[in-house]
């Protein structure tokens, strides 16, 4: 197979099916990571912080979607990549279900488990460009798998702090919005 060019970007493939499949990957991948951090940076209410969140949840599922017909075409070369997306989707669906179902300790996994995903979003980029990437290009390919995860998994834990979602935690009773008619299931 031939590699063609695309936006003087080389893809390493050029069957019709891989180029769609990469260039909705790309765009899911860039409305998901501008989404996610919309959300993450947002306040924790009604209004801008779901909506983000639920676009970054859709950006994500195309994602492991997209990838995934990617690594069926490609498999000896992208099985890792199916991989890291399928950790990705699942952890941002579960985050998901721990909100909307309304969990003991919904806002702790809601959290968390989010965040890992968009730290998954972020690893599973830089594995398959890092070499491509300027500064990037010159860090050991180990690198790329743990720098997302090292920078990540702190801003995560701020977070949780700082939402009052980290366990042990003394809350008031006014502090959780209703969902679906539960009231301060956290418990």
């Amino acid at each position: 197979m031939l590699a063609i060019e695309i936006l003087g970007f080389t893809t390493p493939d050029e069957r019709p099916l891989f180029v769609a499949a990469l260039l909705l990957h790309i765009a899911a991948g860039l409305t998901a990571t501008v989404a996610g951090a919309l959300a993450a940076l947002s306040r924790k209410r009604r209004g801008r912080h779901p909506h983000a969140g639920t676009v970054f949840l859709a950006g994500v599922s195309v994602v492991a979607l997209t990838a995934t017909v990617m690594a069926v075409m490609r498999w000896s070369h992208s099985w890792h990549l199916f991989l890291v997306a399928t950790v990705t989707v699942s952890l941002a669906w579960f985050g998901w279900l721990a909100r909307h179902r309304g969990w003991h300790r919904w806002r702790t996994w809601h959290g968390s488990a989010m965040g890992m995903s968009y730290i998954g979003l972020l690893t599973g980029f830089y594995v398959d460009n890092g070499e491509r990437l300027p500064i990037w290009d010159r860090l050991p390919p180990l690198s790329y798998w743990l720098i997302p995860a090292a920078v990540g998994v702190p801003l995560i834990l701020l977070a949780l702090a700082r939402n009052q979602a980290l366990p042990g935690r003394r809350r008031r009773a006014g502090d959780y919005p209703r969902v679906r008619g539960l009231e301060n299931r956290e418990g």
